[in-house]
C-alpha cells in the first residue's frame, strides 16, 4: 500500500498566510495563544504540501489555498480540494516544532504520530501500557527506556488515530506485535510495524532519529 510521509519544521513556515483559505484564516484568528497558532499553522502547511505531493499538484500559495484541512466529526483531519473531498487520506501529528503528515489513498484508515523520547513516570507506563510492555521497558537502560516508551506510545497513537477514536479507546488494548524489533534496532531507517486492536491488524512503519519517534499505521 502506498503511504507517503512528509515532515516540516517551524523554520519551513512562511511569514505570510496567503496559502491559507479564507475560512482557515478566520479559524487562525480565533487562537489566543502564540504556540497554538504556530502549531496549527505548521500542521496546515505540512498537510497541504503533503496532499499536493500525493496528488502531484502545484504547491504555490494559490494552489495551497484551494486545499483545506477540515476536522471530521471524529476530530480526524480530512483534506478538501476546491470545496470537495480530496481523493486522499491524511493523518497529522506535531511535536516540539516539528509536524508530520502521512498520506494514502482515499478511504484508507491511516494514523501517524511523532513523539519525543523524554522521561516518563511509572504512572504513565502503568496507565497506558500492557504488563508485557512495561516489563520490556523496565529491562532497558535509562536512555533505552525513554526511547522505547516513545516508540510504543507513538505506535499506539498511530493505531488509535487510524481507528478515529484517539484516547477514547484504552491504549492498553492496542497490542504492538513488533515489540522485539522496537527493543533491538537502533538503525535510523524505516522498519516494519505490526499492531492489533480487538482482532484488527494494523501494519505500518517506524523510525527514530534525533531522539524523535515516528510511526504510521494503516488498517490492513
Amino acid at each position: 500500500m502506498r503511504v507517503e510521509w512528509l515532515e516540516q519544521s517551524a523554520a519551513d513556515l512562511p511569514s505570510q498566510d496567503d496559502w491559507l483559505s479564507a475560512a482557515e484564516r478566520v479559524r487562525l484568528d480565533t487562537f489566543r495563544f502564540a504556540k497554538r497558532r504556530a502549531d496549527w499553522r505548521l500542521g496546515r502547511w505540512t498537510a497541504k504540501h503533503a496532499v499536493a505531493a500525493y496528488l502531484t499538484a502545484a504547491d504555490d500559495p494559490p494552489s495551497l489555498a484551494a486545499i483545506e484541512i477540515r476536522p471530521a466529526p471524529s476530530g480526524a483531519p480530512e483534506a478538501y480540494l476546491g470545496g470537495q473531498p480530496a481523493p486522499v487520506a491524511i493523518s497529522l501529528s506535531h511535536r516540539s516544532g516539528l509536524a508530520a503528515c502521512a498520506t494514502a489513498a482515499a478511504g484508507v484508515r491511516l494514523g501517524c504520530d511523532l513523539e519525543i523520547a523524554e522521561p516518563r513516570s511509572q504512572a504513565f507506563a502503568a496507565d497506558y501500557f500492557t504488563p508485557e510492555e512495561q516489563a520490556r521497558v523496565a529491562d532497558q537502560s535509562t536512555e533505552g527506556r525513554w526511547r522505547l516508551l516513545a516508540l510504543l506510545w507513538s505506535a499506539k497513537e498511530s493505531v488509535l488515530k487510524a481507528l478515529h477514536t484517539g484516547l477514547r479507546a484504552d491504549p492498553r488494548s492496542v497490542q504492538i506485535e513488533s515489540l522485539d524489533e522496537l527493543t533491538r534496532s537502533t538503525s535510523t531507517a524505516w522498519h516494519p510495524l505490526r499492531a492489533r486492536y480487538q482482532g484488527l491488524l494494523f501494519e505500518g512503519q517506524w523510525r527514530e532519529t534525533g531522539g524523535c519517534a515516528r510511526t504510521y499505521a494503516v488498517l490492513a
